[in-house]
């Protein structure tokens, strides 16, 4: 049976949402000390599954989790940068984009480990 609530952890992070046998569990907000980073979406046993975490420079990620990582297919905006395609274990992994959000430059291909790795287009902002 699920419930929902909310908890505040003793470093002034908080979590509201649902849960199941004391963890987070179904649709909730989960905020870092002082409101640093926050990850809303869906939660499965304590664990992200689906949702958007914003970290306080503005950075996010918006796509699925496995075990507290990165894992599936998501999209990373980091500064002028953003990434589309799959991760593994918190790292870009296999297939993806990275493209300057500013001057169109790309890189679309293979990753291994979070690097380009293998085949891939690369496109410079001249074209």
């Amino acid at each position: 049976m699920s419930t929902g609530g909310r908890f505040d952890f003793d470093d002034g992070g908080s979590y509201c949402g649902g849960w199941e046998q004391g963890k987070a569990h179904g649709r909730g907000v989960c905020t870092g000390p002082q409101g640093q980073g926050e990850y809303a979406g869906a939660w499965s046993h304590g664990f992200e599954v689906l949702g958007v975490y914003t970290w306080p420079s503005g950075n996010s990620y918006q796509g699925t989790w496995a075990q507290g990582k990165r894992h599936g297919i998501g999209v990373e905006s980091k500064g002028r940068w953003e990434y589309r395609g799959e991760w593994t274990q918190g790292f870009k992994g296999r297939y993806g984009q990275l493209e300057s959000t500013a001057s169109g430059a790309r890189y679309e291909g293979t990753w291994s480990n979070g690097l380009q790795d293998g085949y891939g287009t690369e496109t410079y902002s001249d074209g």
